[in-house]
Parts: structure tokens; sequence; C-alpha cells
């Protein structure tokens, strides 16, 4: 049996604490923030409970499933029929299946064939070991041709990764189409999940489970250095000084680590440092109406800098209609600088653009957050710029979102990751 310290109290870390504790150790479990979560943690808005940024299930995420069952919550597991759309110049339409496909009209028959053929074909392939190689923008011409691409594929990527876009990998934009692709009832519908009560019901139970094998969880405890000694782990310092540990997981964003931990080599800083991310400064509105029948509205529209509107209660009943609109941006833009006014007065402008009916005061709240490390960029071949999850130092285990490629972010993919850093470091 080993003491154990997780750094980040997320999805990841928390599945990772958890899994320790089952295989034996002691656990201690650091939070900077005041409460659990990460990007999934929820906040009263307007007097309804809900998730800062917006998450939602797909029938691929086994490992939360698995999670679910363990917790004894699986009963809490909802299937909603969805439905996605598209805003494009100024018309919105149908989108996601199709007969949807067939009736856009923002492409030609050809070009329509072509995107159906990616589609179905992304959902059936399952090695992606090929696509790691190639360019998305690349892939996605191949496939769709450059009409299509230009209409569908390269205003989404502009607005959500900039002067990254040349250089995002295949794999990882093929796993997104695959995963919500495969997520249906049928070939005409999409069915996307969710928990009631949301997140929390998530990480309250896991939490508690933590807590009642002989875990701790520390909040508002920020750990300012992970301490080393001839190659190996020693402990922690916090605000409340000095605690020893034969081992350290460690789940936060990568771009905090370095300075957390002085001891690690050079080569794998500079790893850690050549990885991009992208900032989000995620708009939050309550409405009291509809602003489209769309769970996912996407956009292309010249004079809409978002790509896309989520419509979480057209998923999740919580309220009368909330939605997403997210600004993703590079951390160093000057518009990440801005303040949150700036990105609520944009949206106000783009609900009357998308609907114009709504009146003002339609809106009965809005608000912002954000969160500087959101996502990273994953370029071809993005394994190879990674450093191995223990970085030289015994007894430490780092990982953040880098490690699901070619997975995209969710709650499931942090708790088949929380629970192999728990493995690894229990060997």
């Amino acid at each position: 049996m080993a003491t154990i310290a997780v750094i980040g109290g997320g999805p990841m870390g928390l599945a990772a604490a958890y899994q320790l504790l089952k295989l034996g150790h002691e656990v201690e479990l650091f939070e900077a923030d005041r409460q659990l979560g990460g990007m999934s943690a929820s906040f009263m808005f307007d007097g309804i409970k809900i998730e800062r940024y917006y998450h939602f299930i797909c029938k691929a995420d086994q490992p939360l499933f698995d999670m679910l069952q363990e917790l004894g919550i699986a009963d809490t597991l909802r299937w909603t029929p969805t439905r996605m759309g598209y805003y494009h110049n100024g018309r919105m339409s149908d989108w996601g299946e199709p007969l949807a496909l067939l009736k856009f009209p923002g492409l030609d028959l050809l070009s329509k064939i072509r995107y159906g053929l990616l589609a179905f074909t992304s959902t059936k392939r399952s090695n992606w070991r090929g696509l790691d190689k190639i360019d998305a923008v690349t892939w996605l011409q191949r496939w769709v041709g450059k009409r299509a691409y230009d209409v569908l594929w390269r205003p989404l990527f502009e607005l959500k990764f900039h002067h990254f876009t040349p250089n995002l990998s295949a794999a990882w934009i093929w796993s997104r189409l695959k995963r919500v692709g495969t997520s249906r009832s049928s070939i005409f519908q999409e069915e996307l999940g969710y928990l009631a009560g949301g997140s929390d019901t998530f990480l309250d139970s896991i939490a508690a489970h933590i807590v009642d094998m002989g875990g701790k969880i520390h909040l508002d405890r920020k750990v300012e250095e992970v301490l080393c000694r001839d190659g190996a782990v020693q402990g922690v310092v916090t605000g409340a000084g000095i605690q020893h540990f034969d081992r350290v997981v460690s789940t936060i964003p990568m771009p905090y680590v370095a300075d957390m931990v002085p001891a690690l080599p050079t080569t794998v800083r500079d790893a850690y440092d050549s990885v991009n991310n992208i900032a989000v400064v995620c708009v939050l509105a309550h409405l009291d109406r509809p602003l489209s029948p769309y769970f996912w509205l996407n956009i292309s529209d010249p004079d809409i800098d978002i790509p896309g509107v989520i419509e979480y209660t057209n998923l999740n009943p919580v309220g009368d209609h909330i939605v997403y609109a997210p600004f993703y941006i590079p951390g160093d833009h000057p518009d990440y600088q801005r303040d949150d006014a700036f990105f609520i007065d944009k949206v106000r402008r783009y609900i009357r653009a998308i609907q114009p009916q709504m009146p003002d005061s339609a809106i009965l709240k809005i608000a912002a957050g954000r969160y500087r490390y959101a996502q990273p960029i994953c370029e071809p071949q993005f394994p190879a710029r990674l450093p191995a999850i223990n970085p030289g130092v015994e007894g430490l285990y780092i990982a953040d979102t880098c490690f699901y490629y070619p997975e995209d972010r969710s709650i499931s993919e942090s708790i088949r990751l929380g629970r192999e850093l728990a493995r690894m470091a229990s060997t």
C-alpha cells in the first residue's frame, strides 16, 4: 500500500482517486477551486442549477456507463431524441441525417453524396492510425471536395481553431464524427444522453464513495509544488505546508505542470510547452422561449463569429430555455483579454439574427464564463509530441486531456484515463 496524492478534482482526478482506493492505497485529492468538477462543475444560474460548460453523453461512452453502474446511479442516465441544425447565410436548416443532407440548400448534389459517404464511413471505421499522419483539412477536402469543405467545415474550423486550422489531426476530427455519428436510435434519429441532476449527480456520488473508502478531498487547496529528490517524488507543498507522499498523480492542464514540478527534465518541460491550447469564453443565456428546435445548431454565417450554439434544454429540460454560445479563442489573442460584456453583447445580437422575432425581453438572464486551457490542439502524429505519463521522475504520473487522443474531451474519456493512471501508479 502506498500513500498517493491526486492533483485535480475534475472527473479524471476523481476517477483516479476512486480507482486507487479500490486498489488499496491511501489517497488524498487536492483541488485548487472551491468545488469539484473542473469544466463539468455546475453553478446556480437564474435559479437553475446548470453546468458552466455544456456536456452530453453518447452511446459509445462505455467507461462512463461502467462507472455509473459501480456507483449505483445508472438509473439516472436519460436518453433524448435530439436534432441538429445548420444556420447558413441567414437560413436555418435541419442537419445530421440523410434527408436533411439532401434538402440542405448550401451544397450541390454531388457534394451531398460525398459528405454522406464521409459520415457513413466514419462511423464504420475503427482504426485511426492511418489518419494520424494526415491533416484534417486535406482529409476532408479529399472526401467532400473544396466546395463542401468551404461551406461546412472551414468556417467551423477557423472560428474554433483559428490559425491552428491547417495543422489539425484527421484522426482527432474523425473521432468526433464517429462518437456523435454512432449515438443514434436509427439512421434518421440522433439520440444523446444526460444525467438527471446534471454532472453533479456523478461528481457528488464519486466524491462520496471516495470519502466512504477512506480517501480525503481537499478543496481550495492548490498544490504549489511537487517535491522531488534524487529523481523520486517526496510529496507536495500547499498553503497548509508540506505533505509527504510515495506517489503523485497530476490531472491538471499540462501548461500548469512545469512550474509545479521544478524537477522535471528539460526535454519533458519543452514537450509540455510545445502543445498549443485554445481558451473559451462561454456565454450562457436563459430565454423565455426557444431559440430553435435543435440541441446543436452549427453556424456558418459571415456576421456571426461563433461555430454554433447549444440549446441545452432541447436535451435536458432543466428550465425554460438554456443556450450556450462558446467563443473559442487563443489565450494570447487580444480578444481573450476583453471583458465579459463584449461577448455578451455579441450573443444578444446573434440571438436576434437567428430568431428576428425574439425581443430583448425574452433574454431573462445572460452571463459569461471562461476557461484558459479548454482544448488542446491535436496535430498530426500528436502522440509523438507527448512525453510519457511517467516523465522520468519515480512515483510521478502526469496526464491531461491531451492523452485522450484521438478521442475528444468527455467525462467518459476522463474516467477511462483516470482509472488507467491509477493502475499505472499502483504498479
